[in-house]
């Protein structure tokens, strides 16, 4: 089950955060037929590649989470664009629908082509599940927590700091979301404190006046950043226990 979770979850994750644009995400809150049936096509398509299958517990499976993908998005479609609570039903949603199909369908990954191709050199390909896992958790944590990060931050939008390079507060969100994510999976979590202590001193400045509601601001954000990265990371790594070795040393180390 956990090898079919891992392969159904990055495909809903690059599906949703990776191979989707600013301009579907829009034309899918208007509710446009085209645009949701592309979407869900899209999510198909991932499947279809990760698993490379086509026996009747796929197309199953595959019917399964297309149409279910396309009802939760329709139903979000008439939920506030950008507020933080239809995004995490959606998701828990769309990840409870992947979960369930893994349950009734666990043998999904062991009938895939992958699982049962042979390299020349006669290596098989049976660790791609928690290489599946890894990516899924990278981009929960970079892509997925840039937007969960920002719906929580709506609210405050306000009091946001003026100035600065376009998109620069987002970028420097997943950069250290990523950086985050790579310590605690090279069992180097103390490698936090230098991340934190670097982002102070250059993103703060002691002696200035008048600008609390903006630094408020940062210091909120950033802690709901470091809190997703290191929530994500930390799921990652305890998912990785249920799939082959990658060789990830433990945090004890």
């Amino acid at each position: 089950m956990a090898e079919s979770f891992a392969a159904l979850l990055l495909a809903h994750l690059l599906g949703d955060f990776v191979a989707q644009s600013d301009r579907m995400a829009t034309a899918k809150a208007q509710r446009s037929p085209s645009w949701l049936l592309a979407h869900v096509m899209i999510h198909a398509a991932l499947i279809g590649c990760v698993l490379a299958a086509w026996n009747a517990a796929f197309i199953m499976a595959l019917g399964c989470v297309v149409l279910s993908h396309l009802l939760i998005d329709f139903g979000k479609s008439f939920t506030t664009t950008g507020a933080l609570r239809p995004f995490v039903i959606d998701q828990a949603a769309h990840i409870l629908v992947v979960a369930s199909v893994a349950a009734v369908c666990p043998a999904l990954w062991h009938t895939s082509l992958w699982a049962n191709l042979q390299l020349p050199s006669g290596v098989g390909l049976g660790a791609l599940p928690a290489v599946f896992a890894l990516v899924a958790g990278a981009v929960a944590c970079t892509r997925m927590g840039g937007l969960a990060v920002g719906a929580i931050m709506r609210p405050l939008a306000a009091r946001a700091p003026k100035g600065g390079l376009p998109q620069g507060g987002a970028m420097i969100g997943t950069l250290e979301r990523a950086l985050i994510y790579v310590l605690i999976l090279c069992a180097q979590p103390q490698g936090i404190g230098f991340l934190i202590a670097a982002k102070s001193i250059l993103r703060f400045d002691p002696a200035a006046k008048g600008h609390t509601a903006a630094n408020e601001y940062v210091i909120i954000g950033t802690l709901a950043s470091f809190c997703w990265a290191i929530t994500t990371a930390y799921l990652t790594r305890a998912f990785l226990g249920y799939l082959p070795d990658l060789g990830i040393p433990p945090l004890h180390d």
